[in-house]
This record gives structure tokens, sequence and C-alpha cells, in this order.
């Protein structure tokens, strides 16, 4: 049974009526950037939802019931700080009246509610040495968007004056990293494109065949934004959302792109008509690519079955942008080919002769001949060497820390960062993040009362913890305790103090007493994200694993072939990870790459790492073994095949791999660690997979299976065959087939 969809076809019929084509992708493009342009800024956000009710969640609801005034108003801090006043002064007095005034005028639609040390006589509001005071805010939740305008009052009101003055808090830290985000993404684009466009000119020896795949992949990405800018409208996206779409277009887009061009020149260069090259390359290159995209997919879509609101529209993002670059080399490119033909081979670069995949002689000379036949050569050798390689890299793994970075490893020039400093020097915490505490019980109950007390003891003799503050809200039944942390609450430190209220001082304080305790915030937040991560790590895994298995069963009619691609993913996954931990835990070479070492991995970056690079390592994998299948079923000669199919894929799967680690690389070069972890994880992963996976462990480990590579079990030969060779390529009768 033969399942087909024709790519030969569809690429044809682009080519035959290119306008019709380009205008359908003009008009999509047209309407993705209207839709992005109004509607994305908008649909994102910093905050992170878990489906899955943890406690977190719960006292979230409890506290929204029951004091319904809450529900929409985020909290800001003001520092003020002076080297020459304290707040005994009257000039200090004066500035903080005059300034918390100008606040105030911005209107409640700005400035819900707040205080000053001078209004309330609060001693906590003022530091030990009485140079720093704190002018709590209450904000509007609507207002998040603006506090910018809270920036310009503090800003005009500290210039001239001899007073340093701050602001902290949710809506000024999401606006700074995004911020930072919005400069890392200009800059990563700028770095990505740049080297991938000298790289795709050295690969293709032509200009204008380097500037094609460019084009291809912006479009992608143009669609896929606006795509997602609809999707927002349902669902929040993930502040960084556009930095992830943006570096998976351009690296899916431009390795698509790069495989179909490349095998349509090798095509004109064969002799073929325009358009018999355009088919042949649709369906060839053109099917590889849509395997491709499909294992991707299948890859991102175990991101889906996560209860974490941010993977998951990470998850989605990321299929939008995958979906889009295949649309795209199977419709555009094939008819911007049909309109320049030879006209590709433009501008050639000097000095750099182009070559075609399949002209190449299996028995010439040539570096990756001579690749070629020393791994086959000594394939036992090749495989316990590559191997071992990849997990002496893999075995710092095992000392991986999963961890939130926090607010304390912002880069220094963002006031966050200074804020955070000042907070923890003069008032023993970093950020206006307590853990609260939820009591449902009645406030007059002696034992709710007695409850409290044992409960403000233990945290009191906890050096986790710098103190409590109590709200009783007796109409409500309910009692709020803020434990304020010490430190970043996002630190180790903080969530396993978090994890002793849950487990231990919470129970036990509140044994005999008639409430329902939960413990929420910020910190709690974070761990209920660690437990979603270590339960759904697991299953996400199994998941892809098993659906990769299944699809590329089919596609190659094989169950060696899976097996070997699943193992050797793995295995380049492992290294990556390993390589991770070492840069940026352990500090190894940190310096030297300009990363800022942490004492963890972001929570969750390795479950999405392995989503996205299980899922790109098998652009490699497919595009090699789709030229190995070609030429086995051409010859039946499965060492020639392995031979033919390293050589002939051998530059173009560096190139592309050498685009995607510039793409990867210049996003990993930004200010914010997270993003740094998650640019350096990608390009270490594609290098390692496209070198020593690629071109080393598979043809190795190929060459020593022999034919048994294309085993398929008599009682599986009812699934469906979805060939990856074009029909007139592969002639029947051949083993395998």
């Amino acid at each position: 049974m033969t399942s087909s969809v024709s790519t030969r076809r569809l690429a044809l019929a682009s080519a035959r009526h290119p306008w019709r084509a380009i205008g359908l992708w003009i008009g999509f493009l047209a309407l993705a950037i209207i839709l992005a342009a109004t509607l994305l800024d908008g649909a994102m956000t910093t905050e992170t939802t878990l489906t899955n009710n943890p406690e977190s969640a719960q006292g979230d609801e409890l506290l929204s019931e029951r004091l319904p005034e809450t529900r929409d108003t985020i909290n800001e801090t003001v520092i003020v700080r002076s080297e020459s006043q304290t707040v005994d002064e009257s000039g200090y007095r004066s500035f903080v009246e005059q300034l918390y005034g100008e606040l105030v005028a911005l209107g409640e639609a700005r400035i819900a509610g707040g205080t000053h040390y001078y209004q309330n006589g609060d001693a906590s509001l003022v530091s030990a040495d009485r140079r720093t005071t704190l002018i709590p805010l209450i904000l509007p939740d609507a207002a998040r968007e603006d506090v910018g305008e809270i920036h310009q009052v503090l800003e005009s009101a500290a210039s001239g004056s001899t007073f340093q003055v701050l602001a902290t808090g949710q809506a000024t830290l999401d606006a700074e990293i995004t911020k930072v985000a919005e400069r890392d993404l200009a800059k990563g684009e700028a770095i990505g494109l740049s080297a991938a466009l000298v790289i795709l000119a050295l690969v293709l020896g032509a200009v204008a065949a380097a500037f094609l795949p460019i084009v291809l992949a912006i479009a992608a990405i143009t669609v896929a934004l606006g795509a997602a800018a609809l999707v927002g409208q349902f669902i929040d996206l993930p502040f960084f959302i556009m930095n992830v779409m943006t570096m998976m277009g351009l690296a899916v887009g431009i390795d698509y792109s790069l495989f179909i061009v490349s095998r349509f020149r090798e095509e004109r260069a064969r002799g073929r008509d325009k358009l018999d090259a355009i088919a042949t390359a649709g369906a060839t290159a053109g099917r590889t690519v849509v395997i491709s995209g499909v294992t991707v997919a299948l890859a991102l879509a175990g991101l889906l079955v996560t209860p974490d609101s941010a993977n998951q529209m990470i998850g989605l993002g990321a299929l939008l942008v995958v979906a889009a670059a295949v649309l795209a080399s199977m419709t555009l490119l094939p008819a911007l080919l049909g309109l320049l033909g030879d006209r590709i081979n433009a501008l050639t670069i000097p000095f750099v002769k182009p070559t075609y995949a399949g002209l190449g002689d299996p028995g010439g000379a040539g570096f990756w001949t001579s690749i070629s036949r020393a791994v086959m050569r000594r394939p036992v050798v090749s495989l316990v060497l590559a191997g071992g390689l990849l997990l002496a890299a893999a075995s710092a793994y095992l000392d991986i820390e999963q961890g939130e970075i926090g607010v304390s490893s912002l880069p220094q020039h963002m006031m966050s960062a200074e804020a955070f400093a000042i907070l923890e020097a003069e008032f023993g915490f970093g950020q206006d993040q307590p853990a609260v505490i939820a009591i449902d019980g009645q406030t007059s109950l002696a034992s709710v009362e007695t409850a409290i007390a044992a409960l403000d003891a233990a945290i009191a003799a906890d050096s986790a913890f710098v103190g409590t503050t109590r709200e009783a809200h007796s109409g409500a039944d309910l009692t709020i305790v803020h434990a304020w942390l010490a430190g970043d609450p996002a630190s180790p430190e903080a969530l396993e103090a978090v994890e002793r209220l849950r487990s231990d001082y919470v129970p036990r304080a509140f044994a005999d007493a008639p409430a329902n305790v939960l413990v929420t915030g910020y910190t709690a937040r974070l761990v209920d994200l660690n437990d979603v991560n270590e339960t759904y790590t697991p299953i996400v895994v199994a998941l892809v694993l098993s659906l990769s298995f299944v699809f590329l069963t089919i596609a190659f009619r094989s169950i060696v072939i899976p097996i070997k691609a699943i193992a050797m993913n793995l295995l380049s996954v492992a290294a990556a990870y390993g390589l991770l931990v070492l840069v940026f835990q352990k500090g190894v070479g940190a310096d030297l790459f300009g990363f800022q070492q942490v004492d963890v991995i972001q929570t969750g970056l390795p479950l999405f790492l392995f989503a996205i690079l299980f899922g790109l390592s098998m652009d490699y994998h497919v595009f090699l073994l789709s030229r190995v299948r070609e030429r086995y079923l051409q010859t039946g000669d499965n060492n020639d095949a392995v031979a033919y199919g390293l050589q002939s894929t051998g530059r173009l799967i560096t190139g592309a791999a050498l685009i995607m680690v510039a793409v990867f690389g210049g996003f990993a070069l930004g200010d914010l660690v997270a993003m740094q972890q998650f640019g350096f994880g990608l390009a270490v992963a594609v290098l390692l997979d496209a070198t020593i996976v690629r071109c080393v462990l598979v043809p190795a480990s190929m060459r020593l299976l022999g034919t048994w590579n294309w085993y398929l079990p008599d009682f599986l030969h009812w699934l469906p065959e979805l060939r990856v060779e074009t029909p007139d390529l592969a002639p029947s009768g051949v083993a395998g087939d």
C-alpha cells in the first residue's frame, strides 16, 4: 500500500503558474503583517498559567473570590535613596511627598492606591541607615502596559536632584525584559541573517541563489507571526515567542529552501529542462522537506500535552513557523524558481565552484569523499570514537540543576537589577514577591489565631524568611499572611523555603485548626511549575519518541532506521545538555563566549530543547537517509548507497548546520541568560548532530548493519508506504521497495 501526497505535482503547478502562487503569498503576507502589527503586542505576557489547578492557582482563585477588589491589581515599589540625607530631614520629606503627589496625579487609571513613610509612619518602609525609603503602589492590572509613564515621572523627579529613584515590581520587570528581548531579537536577526547569507553564498556559489532561502524564511516567519497574533486573542502568548519563532523560522526556512534549490540546480546540471527540474526537486528534496517538517511537528507536539501555557504556546508558535516554512518551500519557492530559472546562478562568487550533490563521482577525490572512505573503512573505530566523545560530553548532564533564573541574574544595566541589589542590601529581600499564605477560616476563632501564631513562629525561626505581615478580613473569613523571602524569590533557597511551608510549617501549625490553608505567590508558582516539569518530562519524551518511531517506520519502510535515529538523536541531545551544564553552571568557557555563569539551567529548558532538537536533528537525518535510500533502491548495494549518501549531502548538511549555528548563536549573544542558554543549547546540539552524528555515527552504523538497515518485519508490510524518492528514480524489484 502506497500513500502519497504528490509534492511533485504541487511544485510543478506552482512553477507553471508562478504569479498565482506569488499573488496568494503576497495576500497572506499583507494580512499577516496587519495582524501582527495590530494584535501581537497586546497578546503577549511574561506570566505562565498552569492548567492542572495546582495549589498556587487554588490560592489565587480563593483570594480573587473573597477579595474581588484585588483581582485586577498588581504591586509596584518605588525606591528613593539619598547619599547625603536621611528620611528625618525636611528636604527628604519634601522630595518624597512631591514625588508621591506627581504619581497620584497620573490618575486612578494608572495608580489605584499607595502610601509612604510620612503618611503612615511604617518603619518597615525605611532602611536601617534611614537613607532609603520605599513607596508601595497599587496599579490596576490594565496599567501594566503603561508603566513607562510612571518611569517618566521618576526620571523627571530624579533629574537634577541628589536622590536616586528606582521602580521595581512585575510591571517594571515585564517592561524591561520585553525591551531587552526585543533588542536581543534585532541583534540576533542581524547576526543570523548576515551569517546565513555569507554561508549560503559560499555553499551555493552564487549571490542570487543565496538570497532565495532568506526570502523564503522571512515570508514563513511573517505568516506564522500573523497566525500567532490571531491565536493570541484567545490565549496569552509568552513574551519571548517572537524570539523563538524567528530563530526557528530562519533555521528551518533557510535549510528547507537550501535543499530544494540545490536539488533544482543539480537537476538542471543533469540536463533536465526548467519545469522538469523543478518537478524532480519537488518530488525528491521537496518530499524530504515534508517528512522533515512532519517529524519536527511531531516533536513539538509533545509540548502541547504539558499543562503549562508557556510551553504550549511556544510549541504552537514553533509549529506554525515550521508549517509555514514547509508550505513556502512547496509553493512559493517553485514559483520563484519558475520565474528565475537559470538566473538563480547570477552573481557567482569568485573562486567558489558550485557543486551538485548527486553528480559527484563516488570514487573521486574531495573532502567528503575522504571522510566517507575513512568512516566506511573503519566503521567500528569511527563508531567507538564518535560515540565515546558524545558520551563524555553528556556525562556533565548528571550534575544538572534546574531552577528559575531570577532578577538577580538580570543584566546590571536594568533598573530592576539595580533595585534588587538595593532591596537585598537595605531590606533583606530582593523583590516585593512574598510567599502569600491564604487562610480560609473564621478569623475570630481562637484555634485559628493560635495556629497563625505558631506559623509565624516557625517562619521567624527560618533564616530563608525575613519577616511576616498579616491581613485579617473577617467579613470574608480570610486571613492573609505575607512571608517575606530573603534574597531572590526565584532562588533555589526560596523555592525550598516555600516547599517547607507547604510540607511542614502549615500542616504542623494548623493540624487542629478548622481552616484550609493554601500557599501561593510568585515563588509558590515556580514550585508548582517545577513539579509540572518533572511530571510531564517523561510523558513528553515517551510521546515524541513513539510518534517519531511510527512515522519514520512508515517513511523509510524499516524498523532499524527509526531505532538508530532515536538512539543517535538522544545521544546528541544529551551531549548538548552536558555542554550546557559545563558552560553555564560550571562556567567552563563562559567568559570566552561572553555568557553569564549561573547556578541553574532555566526550568523547563531541557524539555523544550528536547522537543525542538529532536525535530531539527531529523532534518539532517532524513536528508541524508533520503539520498541513501534513493541510491539503494537504484543499486541494491548498501555500502555504495551509504558512501554515496554521505558524499552527496556532506557539503549541504554542513552548510545548513552552520546556518543554524549562526542563527542560534546570534540569539545566544543577547543579554538575557535564559535566551543565552536556549541559543547556545540549540547551536551546539545542531553542530554536534550535523558533524559527529550525521557524518560519522550514521554512516558507520549503516555500514556495520548492511542490508539489516532496511529490515521491516513481514507483519508490518501492511503499513502505508510514504515514498521519499521520486518514482522514476526508484525502479521496482529492488529489495526494500
